[in-house]
């Protein structure tokens, strides 16, 4: 590790895989209550389990972009960080805001939180996603002030590469399309209007450039490739990520009311949005070939590579099965949106964070090549477990979704069934999707253990920088 102030990351990765373990938890008794909805009731009836499951997933990739940012932007700026004072009251601050609202989902009606935080004086409050008291929202707006602030400083008086410029602007685009939560309009139309403002071009905007540089940052490290090959690919990947993703918003923009122009619009530019996630996977497996050393963290390139194909089939070719308007007007919020969701998130950046950690915490403890043969090998069991697991949801998912069309909306005359009568019919589909979570949540345990075992001394990879011949 080149600098001290990298260490900064440490805390937050750890906090990041905490609030990763109680997402997944959630989500199986989500699993199960699809299954018999009495479970849990009333203590966590399924409207908290969902809010809880979401905010965790948000909250924990947010922690992880922070550690990632907070150990590669000192290296690639080449200098310490600006204040890691400001970090770690920035960490605590995110931590106790993060937690208390958690338990408020838990512990209080949602309604009577809404008073308890004031609400009334300022509503925020209510939408899918955006469920956080105002008094949390602001908060969240401070941290990420103060973390962007920091990170500027960093890369302002260090040196400037394009992979700290891409992700720098893909933070402060975070930081700025989340000021959209505040804005809570009577017309549900507006409200929507602005709501995928956060939702979608953080997902499918400004997070695909904090994706990019994370990608890039790893694949330099573990594959020696000359940098200005590795940037050239980053300009074209985020160039095509945000022509189509900024416009591609106007898939969401179909029921809501917005003018019919946005049918083709939405249409057009959403059907380009698997082409830069094509490109990452030729990027990373283009790099991986051209490596010029052989880096000892061989499940560290497997991540990267990993996070390319994944990004590809969850972003891509699962946002494209039902992005355009003709196909959208039947499976619009069908279970079809929830196989997309669900292996979109894993693989464009749950993957990517677990990426970043599989590099930099053995770095941070002292093992700059790499974790023991042993725990990279139970990391590799985690990662395949994973894997299999978010696809068997996905095509659980996918087929529950289209025998929900074909059910419900697209029947014979007088034949479609009501939404309840259908979810009982989906039963065996949501039973397969428990399954496979619970193959996931092993996964989750084998990838946790692998940071145990390489506490232990053991067998290391021979030749710690070889490199290749030309």
């Amino acid at each position: 590790m080149k600098y001290e102030s990298q260490r900064i990351a440490k805390p937050y990765f750890v906090f990041a895989m905490m609030l990763f373990a109680g997402q997944i938890l959630f989500g199986l008794l989500m699993g199960l209550q699809y299954i018999n909805g009495d479970v849990g009731f009333p203590y966590i009836p399924f409207n908290a389990a969902r809010m809880v499951h979401t905010n965790l997933l948000i909250v924990w990739m947010l922690f992880g972009f922070m550690g990632a940012s907070y150990f590669l932007v000192p290296e690639e700026a080449e200098t310490e960080l600006y204040s890691p004072l400001l970090a770690k009251i920035t960490f605590w601050v995110f931590v106790v805001a993060g937690v208390a609202t958690i338990l408020g989902y838990l512990l209080v009606p949602y309604a009577e939180l809404a008073r308890i935080t004031k609400n009334e004086l300022f509503p925020t409050m209510g939408r899918e996603f955006l469920e956080q008291p105002t008094i949390t929202k602001i908060g969240i707006v401070l941290v990420c002030l103060s973390f962007v602030f920091n990170i500027g400083m960093t890369i302002l008086r260090g040196r400037k590469t394009v992979i700290n410029m891409v992700l720098i602007t893909g933070l402060i685009g975070l930081a700025v399309f989340y000021l959209f939560s505040f804005y809570n309009p009577d017309s549900l139309t507006l409200d929507k209007y602005f709501w995928w403002f956060v939702v979608h071009l953080w997902v499918e905007g400004v997070w695909e450039l904090i994706l990019g540089a994370l990608l890039a940052f790893v694949l330099i490290k573990v594959t020696g490739v000359d940098r200005e090959h590795i940037e050239k690919w980053l300009y074209v990947i985020i160039a095509m990520a945000l022509i189509s993703g900024l416009i591609g918003m106007g898939h969401h923009y179909f029921w809501v009311g917005p003018p019919k122009y946005w049918l083709w619009m939405g249409s057009f530019f959403s059907a380009l949005e698997p082409v830069p996630f094509f490109m990452m996977v030729v990027f990373a497996f283009k790099m991986v070939k051209e490596r010029r050393r052989e880096h000892n963290n061989k499940i560290a390139t497997t991540w990267a590579k990993g996070t390319a194909v994944m990004a590809f089939l969850g972003a891509g070719v699962w946002g494209f099965l039902h992005t355009l308007a003709p196909v959208n007007y039947y499976t619009h919020g069908s279970q079809l949106t929830a196989a997309h969701g669900h292996l979109a998130f894993f693989g464009a950046y749950a993957m990517v964070v677990m990426c970043m950690i599989s590099y930099s915490m053995p770095v941070m403890n002292g093992r700059p090549q790499g974790n023991s043969v042993q725990a990279q090998k139970v990391e590799r069991i985690g990662f395949w477990l994973m894997c299999i697991g978010m696809l068997g949801i996905t095509f659980a998912l996918t087929a529950a979704g289209i025998w929900q069309v074909a059910l419900q909306r697209i029947p014979e005359a007088g034949k479609a069934l009501s939404f309840m009568a259908t979810q009982e019919v989906l039963k065996p589909f949501y039973i397969a999707r428990l399954g496979f979570g619970l193959i996931f949540t092993a996964g989750v345990a084998a990838y946790f253990a692998s940071f145990v075992v390489a506490n232990k001394n053991g067998k290391q990879y021979p030749d710690a920088n070889a490199t290749l011949a030309e």
